[in-house]
């Protein structure tokens, strides 16, 4: 009808009142639900570098038990008096006690340290061992008699002269050449002064122990890898010189 009214149209304001744009305070709930998110991803990748790293410190400590259990079994099983093992030090005993002032072995020694070394290095040889041995270190000792220096340079031409009887190819009772390989490799020389004597028994520190020592968990590489490298060994150049360069004294 003429002159009626139109209602006006609300749709406009309807939508100019609901802005595309979300609150200030809803941007702020879904930053803060991005941020736990973030965190909770950041939370459980640190969770399972802590698991792996207890499972990794678990698996080296019971193989390098199940090493140990291994060389400390040689030690109870074969005619070797004296031999104990004490933790990672393999105390050799009769076997590599000297005389006084010497670093002379009697011959009945001499066997039996070439007796024993090829069961231990058989056990060396495990992948139990073989993954996280990293070296044998022969130390010498000598007793309280002496000045430091002197004893010190004894106590070093002791440990040198196990190695001497050990990689002696022209005994009658020669270790096999793996087995000498193996220890140019793996078996290191040091010497101590009277510092580790035993009271009252200076014979007993006239000696030579052997010493194991083992991988880091963070330095350890599986036998055989392509990426080993840390702690990597080269051979040695092979010769089969039997002349000992120790001095007899």
């Amino acid at each position: 009808m003429l002159g009626a009214r139109r209602t006006p149209l609300k749709r406009h304001r309807d939508e100019a009142e609901k802005p595309f744009w979300i609150s200030f305070s809803d941007l702020m709930t879904a930053l803060m639900v991005l941020f736990l998110v973030a965190m909770a991803v950041a939370l459980l990748s640190v969770t399972q570098g802590l698991r792996k790293m207890d499972e990794g410190r678990a698996q080296r400590d019971t193989a390098i038990s199940t090493c140990l259990d291994g060389i400390h079994q040689i030690t109870q099983q074969t005619p070797y008096p004296g031999v104990t093992l004490r933790g990672q030090t393999l105390e050799l005993g009769a076997l590599a006690e000297f005389p006084k002032d010497s670093n002379e072995l009697e011959p009945e020694r001499v066997g039996y340290l070439r007796g024993f070394v090829p069961h231990m290095l058989q056990i060396a040889r495990t992948p139990e061992c073989q993954n996280w041995l990293k070296r044998f270190v022969l130390e010498g000792y000598a007793s309280p008699e002496g000045s430091y220096l002197y004893n010190l340079n004894l106590s070093l031409a002791r440990s040198q002269r196990v190695l001497c009887v050990l990689l002696d190819n022209k005994a009658a009772d020669a270790l096999n050449p793996e087995d000498r390989q193996a220890i140019r490799e793996q078996f290191f020389v040091g010497g101590s002064s009277f510092n580790s004597a035993i009271l009252n028994q200076p014979e007993k520190s006239r000696r030579v122990e052997l010493r194991l020592e083992f991988k880091e968990l963070r330095k350890r590489c599986e036998a055989g890898a392509p990426d080993c490298h840390e702690d990597e060994v080269h051979p040695l150049p092979w010769d089969d010189d039997a002349k000992c360069p120790v001095a007899k004294r």
